[in-house]
């Protein structure tokens, strides 16, 4: 009988010492989390005079020595304890006029099961007693705090490599304002990034592993290239992907693509024995995008690029299979017709189409074109804006010349420096004038994928003239300031404010919903047709 209760005391020990033990990964969540928590939140390590970064350098070693969460719970008391006394402001009086937006907003995670009720105490003790700053969120604010000090970090150690994480995470957390329509919840990227990000065995896997996060914002103005790793040969021409093929849409060198017979309309479907398909399946995790749309269009680019100067393709011509081995070129060469003086012919930037149509170039046109175009086109029965492009800031005074009232057409979130995580509504852009001799007719804008942040913007502000008609496919899904980080052989960028309708339905990730939802072929393309364009014109002439 001694025996047996010997060996169950044995077992309950071992059961209990078990479950008290923690991963790596869990201790390193959870210190991501207080340290990003601290250093936005303690008045203390908020402050310039404290360099937060060697802090967490010095504690880490002590943190992955914890076996215990009582052992790791007491390092991190001991952490804010040493931090000094923090003054006593609360309650801290809301601010006037301010309403707040609070999707983003969670510190539930305070309970975390790993810290000791002091702990937790603690920590809602500094939210309530939080750094308060005159800053606010504008042209120049440095959400990422002191970036300058991630140029020179050694990321072949370890712990150089947690602080580039940490400081990355915590600032999507607190200042990335569609954390709330990501597809995947913050906390799990940060848990499933851990072990690839510690145990990378050199900077190149260092940078994979981060650029696959970055992936997780779903944010299309998120770019995230790798200094030093840029494809070195390319396919003279790009296209678009349709129905999982990759259909050429532009030349790009006229001269390797005369020698190699590409033309537009031609149809890839494998490239080095790759389907389409399958690059779209294998590359989710490196290209970050908003939705879909802006997925392929951001993958063909990709697809399109080698290491390789030798490249088999192949190619679908009327019904049959062929495949071609081809020498893809550098950049200068592969997209000759930037540098060629006359290969690239100028876009016009507004012309009088058949049947009194006007049609405007958005990405050509510019400010100083506008009295022109407003000249040539006031009598027209309907212009078309083409924006399937990037417009040049004419929108204010396109819509004086469109509007016959001034209209609200946006409002923002913008981040509140002294509650971190939590956002405040602005007030907004309007547009247009009092005008009654505004344009009576038909307002059409074309719109897809390559439509993106100013574009979508100035669709927005467009609607507002009331008898706007948008004709096209889905955006790119992402609108507001995009705000660039740079830092060792690494470059990305996000976006910095939310941007909504004035009646506050969503723009991030699903873009301008079109009125007439319309999208280029295979065959439409193969014979010379913008089949956007035309149906467009189709509308002014039915209503339908």
């Amino acid at each position: 009988m001694k025996k047996i209760t010997l060996f169950l005391f044995i077992i309950f020990s071992q059961t209990i010492f078990s479950a008290s033990k923690i991963t790596e990964t869990e201790k390193l969540t959870a210190t991501c989390k207080v340290w990003g928590f601290l250093k936005y939140y303690h008045p203390k390590a908020a402050i310039a005079g404290i360099n937060w970064d060697n802090q967490l350098l010095e504690k880490l070693p002590k943190i992955e020595k914890a076996q215990t969460k009582e052992e790791f719970s007491l390092i991190l008391e001991n952490w804010i304890d040493n931090l000094g006394p923090i003054k006593e402001i609360a309650p801290i009086p809301a601010p006037k006029d301010v309403v707040f937006f609070d999707k983003n907003f969670d510190l539930s995670w305070f309970n975390n099961k790993l810290f000791s009720k002091k702990l937790s105490k603690k920590l809602k003790f500094i939210e309530e007693n939080r750094f308060q700053t005159e800053e606010e969120f504008g042209q120049g604010f440095d959400s990422f705090k002191s970036i300058k000090n991630y140029f020179d970090l050694d990321y072949t150690n370890k712990h150089y490599r947690i602080l580039m994480l940490f400081a990355y995470w915590n600032l999507i957390e607190y200042y990335f304002p569609y954390k709330y329509v990501m597809d995947q919840k913050w906390d799990l990227s940060l848990e499933q990034s851990l072990p690839s990000i510690a145990d990378a065995k050199n900077e190149g896997d260092f940078y994979i592993a981060l650029k696959k996060l970055t992936s997780k914002l779903n944010d299309s103005h998120v770019e995230s290239p790798i200094y030093g790793t840029k494809a070195s040969n390319y396919f003279p021409a790009t296209g678009k992907i349709i129905d999982d093929k990759l259909v050429i849409t532009e030349i790009l060198g006229d001269s390797l693509a005369v020698a190699d017979n590409i033309k537009i309309g031609a149809v890839i479907t494998k490239v080095n024995g790759k389907t389409i398909k399958e690059f779209a399946a294998e590359n989710r995790d490196l290209i970050c995008a908003s939705n879909e749309a802006k997925y392929l269009d951001k993958l063909v680019s990709l697809i399109l690029s080698s290491n390789s100067e030798t490249v088999t393709v192949e190619f679908l011509k009327d019904g049959k299979y062929e495949t071609k081995s081809m020498i893809w070129s550098d950049y200068h060469d592969s997209h000759r017709n930037e540098f060629k003086k006359g290969a690239i012919k100028p876009k016009e930037k507004f012309k009088l189409l058949n049947d009194n149509i006007g049609y405007v170039d958005m990405g050509a046109i510019k400010p100083r074109n506008i009295p022109d175009m407003i000249e040539a086109l006031k009598s027209t029965k309907a212009i078309v804006f083409d924006m399937r492009n990037y417009p040049n800031q004419t929108y204010n005074l396109i819509s004086d010349f469109l509007n016959a009232h001034n209209e609200k057409f946006a409002i923002y979130t913008y981040p509140y420096p002294n509650y971190p995580g939590k956002y405040i509504w602005k007030e907004g852009t309007s547009s247009g004038i009092e005008n009654k001799d505004n344009y009576k007719g038909k307002v059409i804008v074309l719109l897809n994928e390559d439509s993106m942040s100013q574009a979508e913007w100035t669709a927005m502000c467009f609607q507002t003239a009331g008898n706007t008609t948008i004709v096209g496919s889905q955006t790119a899904g992402t609108d507001g300031n995009a705000i660039d980080i740079d830092f060792k052989k690494f470059h990305t960028r996000y976006t910095g404010m939310g941007v909504y309708y004035p009646d506050g339905r969503e723009t991030q990730r699903i873009g301008i919903i079109p009125d007439i939802e319309i999208k280029p072929t295979i065959k439409g393309i193969q014979e010379g047709k913008d089949e956007v364009l035309e149906r467009a014109l189709l509308f002014v002439e039915t209503g339908k």
